[in-house]
């Protein structure tokens, strides 16, 4: 009975990516009625699980951290392409839409998962483990990419506004992508051992104890499903984006709403991901997905829009509100305090959890 359930799981996971592809092919550019709309939302969400499930089958393959690192640039590789494809078509509105999808990205991730994770981890083992020294070099690379690309703009006076001039993005995001390349190369080179999981003793599991690795060909079949899976997320979630733009606009709340609604479908695979490795107390391979895919956000994604705003027209917004630079420093702040020790106690993870709630509060009631 579990073998045929098993079956019948792996074949959903496989079937429904290719569907989410054929669904927006015949939706992709049409007004969708209510149906339809209600069919492509179904839909998306079967994607985001499917893409979890063959993203968790490749990071078993490769081992840590180098599946934590596949998924964070699977994902943000297809967030760019979102933010630049919404950002071309929304016109002069769709100015600010990199900054508010980007700096919701760093909050979805740096107070939402990883305060979720180790309040997961700490309530079901006692105490959320994890290394110190890795997860502190991630954190100081996404609060300095953040301040380069985020913070900058705001205070710069080449150009009016929270703007870069051309030479200062060009400065930002040949940054983020040293900065980025570096820490892959730390990450997966150089201190591969601290981004592994490790034991309540501080010992290094460089190896995976509970089954074995999928083989290449299974493992290769996954990742053109992970592929296919995360392009109908967000293939069909443009599709839906009218929608949500309707809707935000008749609730009355601030556009910057759909950066936020933008940011939290495209990381659900990942939120889940993590969660699922902090109930296996694998807490740095939660810690691992969730500032990869900060750092991922920023580092690819600021120097793709720089790259596209050749040709965009409009103006290209970066720079943070006060109320948001606020809110950044208090994460690096408390996101240091949670790192140092190495452990945390699930007071941690609520203080993340909070942070995140009041960043959600202020989105819809600036």
């Amino acid at each position: 009975m579990i073998v045929r359930l098993r079956s019948l799981l792996t074949q959903w996971t496989a079937v429904v990516p290719v569907v989410a592809v054929v669904l927006l092919a015949f939706t992709w550019g049409r007004g969708l009625p209510g149906a339809i709309v209600a069919l492509v939302t179904l839909v998306l969400a079967g994607a985001v699980l499917a893409a979890v499930h063959h993203a968790e089958v490749i990071a078993h393959r490769v081992g840590e951290p180098f599946g934590s690192l596949v998924l964070a640039i699977a994902v943000t590789i297809i967030e760019v392409a979102l933010i630049v494809t919404l950002m071309v078509d929304g016109g002069p509105k769709s100015s600010t839409l990199a900054r508010d999808t980007v700096f919701a990205a760093v909050m979805i991730t740096c107070n939402g998962i990883v305060g979720l994770c180790l309040l997961v981890a700490s309530l079901r083992h006692g105490l959320a483990v994890f290394n110190a020294e890795g997860t502190g070099a991630a954190l100081a690379t996404v609060a300095t990419l953040a301040t380069l690309s985020l913070v900058f703009p705001t205070f710069t006076t080449s150009r009016p506004g929270p703007e870069f001039s051309t030479t200062q993005l060009t400065f930002a995001a040949l940054a983020s992508l040293v900065l980025y390349g570096l820490f892959v190369t730390t990450q997966t080179v150089r201190h591969r051992d601290y981004f592994l999981p490790i034991t309540r003793l501080g010992e290094v599991i460089d190896v995976d104890e509970h089954a074995n690795a999928p083989s290449a060909r299974a493992a290769g079949i996954s990742l053109g499903l992970l592929t296919l899976a995360l392009v109908g997320v967000v293939g069909l979630a443009k599709g839906v984006s009218p929608t949500i733009e309707s809707g935000v606009e008749a609730a009355g709340m601030p556009q910057s709403v759909v950066g936020v609604i933008i940011a939290l479908l495209v990381l659900l695979p990942e939120t889940i991901a993590a969660v699922r490795s902090a109930r296996r107390d694998r807490v740095q391979t939660s810690l691992n997905l969730a500032l990869g895919s900060a750092m991922a956000s920023i580092g690819l994604t600021i120097p793709a829009v720089a790259l596209a705003s050749v040709w965009l027209s409009g103006p290209l917004v970066l720079g943070l509100s006060s109320t948001h630079m606020v809110l950044l420093a208090l994460t690096v702040v408390v996101s240091s305090l949670t790192v140092v020790p190495g452990r945390a106690t699930p007071l941690q993870g609520g203080v993340h959890l909070v942070v995140f709630a009041a960043y959600l509060e202020l989105a819809v009631t600036p």
